[in-house]
C-alpha cells in the first residue's frame, strides 16, 4: 500500500519551516500575481528558491501554486515565472487554467503538473481528460464521498488528491462567481471577498449563516483514504499562522504514522486552534445538512496562547535529522579508508582518507567506527545502517572519521541543492485571428420548458439552450421544435457524480433518438465523456475561458463553440483570438454559486424540489434567488438582471458569434419582452439591473 503523503500551507519562509519541521512530506505557497492568494504576503523569487531548495535537501517536495486565470496579456509575463520555477526545481506547480497548463506542457515538459481544485473534478471523465492533458495528479473537488474518491482514485491512472483540514467553501472550487459579480474581487483571480461568510436574511427579519461551511476535519478518516488508494492528503490554510500549520500538521503526521485517530485532547486543540462552532466531515460521509454550517467564533486567548507555544516547539530548536544513509567503511593496512555513504533516495558519495598504521596498544574497534558516523546532528541526515569492513589490529584516530564523515555529509547536502537539469522548449501563442464583422446571432438559453413562447420560436433564434432533464422530461415538445428546423442543445449538469452517470446516459440518448444532436459542456470532463457519443459540443461559461489559449485547449478536444467567462471585459473579449465559434451572455441573472448543500432546505428547514424556487437576502436589501439543479443541488444566482439591450452595440463590435439571453426566474410575458428588447428595440428595462463585468472587469 502506498504511502500517504502529506501536504500543508505555507504563506511565508517561517511556515515552510514550521510544516517541514513538523512532519509535512510536501508543501504548496505561492508566489506574485499567480496564484488563488493574491491577498496573502506571497514569496518573492528568491524566497521561493531558498524554500525549494530548502524542502529538497530535506526530501520534500515544492508546490508551486499558478492556479488562477489569466488573461492574454498577463499570460505573456507567466513564461518567465515559469522559466524561473523549472530552474529553480519547484516538484510541481498546480494549475487551474488550462492556458497554463499547455505552456508548461510545451515549453517545460520535465515539470510536473496538478491539476487545481479549481478545474472542478468531482468525476472519473474529469480525472480522465487532466491525464491526457499531461497532469500528474488531479486535486479531488472537496464535496466528494468517499465512494467517488475511491472509484476515480482506482480508475483514472494519475494521483489523486484530496482536502483534509480548512476552509470548506459553499460553491465547488473553480465555479463561484459571487465575489468577482457583486465586489468586483474574483475567487477566479485570487482575490475572494467572502461573501459566503456573511449572514443572509431568510424571512421573518431572521439572519442565518446559510452559506458558511464549517471547517472541514478527517483526521479520524485518514485510513480510509490510505485504503482508497489516495495519493496525498492536504491541509488547507496559506492564510494562516506558522504556529497553525505545525500544529495541525504535526497531529496529522502522527496519525498517519500510528495508523490511529488523534487524541480527544488533539481534536480540541484543533477546534481551539480554529474553526467554525466545530469540525464537519459531511461531505466524506455523504451526509449533506444544515448540521454542517457554522460561523468563527474566537478561541479562548488563554488556551490558544498555550497551543502557539506548544507548536513553536515543533519546529525551535535544533532540527531533526530526516533523511537516512547507509554507510560502508573500508579500513584496511597499506590503502587508504575509504567511506562511502548513499541516501535511501539515490544520491552517493564516496571521500578517501588517511592509511592506517597498525595500533601498538589497543587497536581500534568497529563500533568507535559505527558510534563517529553516526553522530550526524546538525545535518538533515541520519545513519539507517552502517557496515564496517576493517583489518583487525589497526589504529584509525577518530578525527580522521569524524573529518570524512562531515566532508561525505557536505558533499551529500550540496548534491541535493542542485536541481537536475530540465528541458526549456519553445513556446509560441500562434498567429492573432482578427475578429468577424458580422453582428452576433442569438440564443435563447431557457430553465423551463413553458417559458419558451410562440414569439420566441419566431424570433428564429440560432440554438435554443434547455437543461438535459427538462428536454428529456419534454421529449415531444422539442422533438416538434427541432421538426421545424429549430437547433436544440441540452445543457449538461455542471455537477455530475459518477453515480449518476447511467441516468443522464440513459436521457441523452433519448435527446439523441429525437433528433437533437447538440451538447453544451458544463465541465471540463464532459468533452472527455462526450467524444464518443457523436453530439456537436459547446463550451459553457463554467469551463472559465479567459484566454485564446485556453479557447484552443477546448477547440482541440472537440468542443465547437466556445462562451466566453463573464467575468472578462470586452476589451480583454476583444484581445482573444477567436479559433472557433464564441459566445457571450449579454442578458439575464448571472450565476454566483453552485452548491452540493442544499441553501433552499438549510434557509427554510424543508426540501423544495418540487417548487425548485428560494432566496436569500444581504444586508443592503439584495434578494438572490435560489432555483435547484439536479442531484438536490442549487445554483445562486444574481440579485440584478444583466442587461443591455438599450447598448447593443457594445457587445456587437467585440468579434463574438452568438450573443445569449439566458432566462431563468422569469415567466414567459417577461421573456417576450426581453426578446423583444434585443431584437426589435422594442422599449423594455429590467426592475433591477446591471451591466455586470463588462466594462469594470474584475480584480
Amino acid at each position: 500500500m502506498a504511502k500517504l503523503e502529506l501536504m500543508s500551507p505555507a504563506g511565508s519562509l517561517e511556515s515552510v519551516y514550521a510544516a517541514a519541521r513538523a512532519g509535512a512530506d510536501a508543501i504548496y505557497f505561492g508566489g506574485g500575481d499567480f496564484n488563488a492568494r493574491r491577498n496573502a504576503k506571497n514569496f518573492t523569487n528568491e524566497e521561493l528558491e531558498t524554500a525549494i531548495k530548502y524542502l529538497r535537501i530535506r526530501g520534500k517536495h515544492s508546490y508551486i501554486t499558478v492556479n488562477t486565470l489569466l488573461t492574454d496579456r498577463e499570460l505573456k509575463e507567466l513564461y518567465g515565472f515559469l522559466k524561473f520555477l523549472n530552474e529553480a526545481g519547484a516538484s510541481a506547480v498546480i494549475v487551474q487554467d488550462l492556458a497554463v497548463a499547455k505552456m508548461i506542457h510545451t515549453a517545460f515538459p520535465d515539470m510536473p503538473m496538478h491539476a487545481s481544485t479549481q478545474l472542478t473534478v468531482h468525476n472519473l471523465a474529469g480525472a480522465l481528460q487532466m491525464k491526457e492533458l499531461g497532469f500528474s495528479r488531479v486535486v479531488l473537488s472537496r464535496e466528494l464521498p468517499l465512494s467517488e474518491i475511491k472509484y476515480i482514485t482506482e480508475n483514472c491512472g494519475i494521483e489523486t488528491e484530496v482536502f483534509v483540514h480548512g476552509a470548506l467553501c459553499m460553491c465547488y472550487s473553480g465555479q463561484c462567481y459571487f465575489s468577482g459579480l457583486v465586489g468586483g474581487r474574483s475567487g477566479n483571480r485570487g482575490l475572494c471577498a467572502q461573501p459566503c461568510r456573511m449572514q443572509y436574511g431568510v424571512g421573518n427579519g431572521k439572519t442565518k449563516a446559510v452559506l458558511s461551511l464549517k471547517d472541514l476535519c478527517l483526521a479520524e478518516q485518514l485510513n480510509e483514504l490510505i485504503k482508497a488508494g489516495v495519493a496525498c492528503a492536504k491541509i488547507e490554510g496559506r492564510m494562516k499562522r506558522p504556529e497553525y500549520t505545525a500544529y495541525v500538521t504535526n497531529v496529522y503526521r502522527k496519525a498517519i504514522d500510528s495508523g490511529k485517530m488523534p487524541t480527544r485532547e488533539e481534536m480540541d486543540k484543533l477546534k481551539t486552534l480554529f474553526s467554525r462552532d466545530g469540525f464537519t466531515q459531511g461531505y466524506f460521509n455523504d451526509k449533506k445538512g444544515s448540521d454542517m454550517f457554522g460561523m468563527r467564533e474566537e478561541g479562548d486567548p488563554k488556551k490558544l496562547k498555550a497551543i502557539y507555544k506548544e507548536a513553536q516547539a515543533l519546529y525551535a530548536g535544533e532540527e531533526d535529522s530526516t533523511i537516512p544513509v547507509d554507510a560502508y567503511v573500508y579500513a584496511h593496512s597499506g590503502d587508504k579508508i575509504r567511506i562511502s555513504m548513499k541516501t535511501h533516495d539515490g544520491y552517493a558519495y564516496e571521500c578517501y582518507g588517511m592509511v592506517p598504521e597498525k595500533a601498538n596498544h589497543r587497536p581500534t574497534g568497529s563500533e568507535e567506527i559505527v558510534n563517529s558516523l553516526k553522530k550526524t546532528g546538525g545535518t538533515v541526515f541520519y545513519m539507517a545502517d552502517v557496515k564496517v569492513d576493517m583489518e583487525y589490529g589497526l589504529k584509525i584516530p577518530l578525527s580522521a572519521i569524524n573529518a570524512m564523515r562531515r566532508q561525505a555529509l557536505d558533499a551529500l547536502t550540496a548534491q541535493r541543492k542542485i536541481q537536475q537539469s530540465r528541458r526549456e522548449l519553445e513556446w509560441h501563442p500562434g498567429y492573432m485571428r482578427t475578429n468577424s464583422k458580422e453582428k452576433p446571432k442569438y440564443v435563447f438559453s431557457y430553465t423551463r420548458t413553458e417559458q419558451i413562447t410562440r414569439k420566441a420560436m419566431m424570433a428564429r433564434p440560432e440554438y435554443i439552450y434547455i437543461p438535459l432533464s427538462e428536454c428529456y422530461n419534454n421529449i415531444q415538445a422539442f422533438k416538434k421544435f427541432r421538426e421545424l428546423g429549430q437547433k436544440i442543445a441540452v445543457v449538461m449538469n455542471r455537477i455530475m457524480y459518477d453515480r449518476e452517470w447511467p441516468e443522464i446516459k440513459k436521457q441523452l440518448e433519448a435527446v439523441k433518438e429525437a433528433g437533437i444532436d447538440s451538447v453544451v459542456c458544463t465541465n471540463v470532463g464532459h468533452p472527455y465523456l462526450l467524444k464518443d457519443m457523436g453530439f456537436e459540443l459547446r463550451g459553457d461559461f463554467g469551463l472559465n475561458v479567459f484566454n485564446s489559449q485556453t479557447m484552443k485547449q477546448f477547440r482541440s478536444l472537440g468542443v465547437n463553440c466556445q462562451t466566453l467567462s463573464f467575468e472578462l471585459n470586452f476589451a480583454q473579449i476583444r484581445d482573444i483570438s477567436k479559433c472557433c465559434e464564441s459566445e457571450l451572455i449579454v442578458y439575464g441573472r448571472l450565476p454566483l454559486m453552485i452548491t452540493e448543500n442544499c441553501a433552499i432546505k438549510n434557509r427554510t428547514g424543508q426540501c423544495s424540489c418540487k417548487d425548485g424556487y428560494g432566496e436569500i437576502t444581504d444586508k443592503t436589501g439584495r434578494t438572490f434567488p435560489i432555483l435547484r439543479e439536479e442531484g438536490c443541488r442549487n445554483t445562486i444566482y444574481n440579485s440584478d438582471m444583466l442587461f443591455w439591450g438599450d447598448k447593443k452595440a457594445q457587445y456587437s463590435n467585440i468579434g463574438i458569434t452568438y450573443a445569449r439571453l439566458n432566462f431563468t426566474t422569469e415567466d414567459d410575458v417577461e421573456c417576450d419582452k426581453v426578446i423583444g428588447a434585443y431584437l426589435h428595440d422594442e422599449p423594455y428595462m429590467p426592475e433591477r439591473m446591471t451591466r455586470g463585468l463588462y466594462q469594470r472587469g474584475v480584480e
